[in-house]
């Protein structure tokens, strides 16, 4: 009899939720590497698939290994691409370890590979695009582990002042007076391993646009083990998602025991229709390619309009 074949590695899951792209691949405890093209960044890297390697900036949720494994590779090969030094960002209590890692195969490979390392503390941010900006926060797991929301700064001009000649805001300006206040509107939050907490209701988390989090179990049998490996079940996502505000919730991190059919099917059970239709399953193929047609039908009938 003949050895079978190889199996297919998997393709990267895409939604596209406008303006942003959310793409890459998820898998609990094998791999985790997503990307949003438009904003230049990346989140976890446990595999490094090569629509990662554009990603100005990279984002580590944590230091486990599905979601870290493939960093050297993507340090290294950025730069044997040409695409210039990676830029990791992370937990500041994870900075003594990637440097080590970093460090390991620079030994290893008897060449030094380069990177920029910039920690975070609770509640910091980096700016990663004009008026685009990386705030780190703290979720719970089993190792220490962030969360990330990227938030856009706007201005926009004061209410009192609305309707106002332009000659004469002009001139308020030319005095020192404020005629405009700051808004700060989160876009994008994303959310490796966690359990529940009041770091998933913060304002910044609820009312991104788009939501990305992990959601390792979906049977009943598995809330016990969601509870002690500290990972969400989709029970909670139910519970969360009557206060959540996003446009979209993509779920990620399922565990492969877990048939996209089925975990769809959960989700049309526990969810109110209306909060069904927000919600989307990164690595659902089927769902995703029908969903993404649907889209690119839609734009050729406005154009031809």
């Amino acid at each position: 009899m003949l050895p079978k074949p190889p199996p297919r590695e998997a393709s990267l899951g895409f939604l596209y939720l406008p303006p942003f792209r959310v793409q890459g691949i998820s898998v609990a405890g094998e791999q985790v590497a997503l990307q949003i093209p438009e904003l230049d960044i990346g989140f976890d890297i446990g595999s490094c698939p090569r629509a990662a390697l554009p990603s100005k900036f990279l984002a580590l949720s944590h230091g486990h290994m599905d979601h870290t494994g493939a960093l050297a590779y993507f340090c290294s090969q950025r730069r044997f691409q040409g695409m210039g030094v990676a830029t990791l960002v992370c937990d500041k209590r994870l900075a003594p370890d990637v440097h080590a890692m970093m460090d390991g195969f620079s030994n290893l490979e008897r060449q030094k590979t380069p990177y920029e390392l910039i920690t975070l503390d609770e509640g910091e941010q980096i700016e990663i695009k004009n008026n685009t900006f990386l705030r780190g926060f703290a979720v719970e797991h089993t190792a220490p582990s962030f969360g990330y929301t990227i938030i856009e700064r706007r201005t926009k001009l004061l209410e009192e002042l609305v309707g106002m000649p332009q000659e004469k805001l002009r001139e308020l300006k030319s005095r020192g007076q404020e005629i405009t206040r700051e808004l700060w509107i989160p876009l994008i939050t994303y959310i490796a391993d966690t359990e529940p907490g009041a770091h998933l209701l913060t304002p910044q988390v609820r009312q991104s646009k788009v939501v990305i989090c992990e959601c390792t179990f979906f049977d009943d049998e598995h809330r016990g083990r969601a509870k002690i490996g500290k990972h969400l079940h989709v029970e909670d996502i139910a519970e969360w998602m009557g206060v959540l505000e996003c446009e979209n919730l993509v779920l990620h991190h399922i565990s492969r025991r877990t048939h996209m059919g089925v975990a769809r099917t959960r989700l049309d059970e526990l969810l109110k229709p209306e909060d069904a239709k927000r919600v989307h399953l990164l690595m659902d193929y089927r769902a995703n390619k029908a969903r993404y047609e649907a889209q690119l039908q839609e734009a050729e009938m406005n154009q031809n309009a």
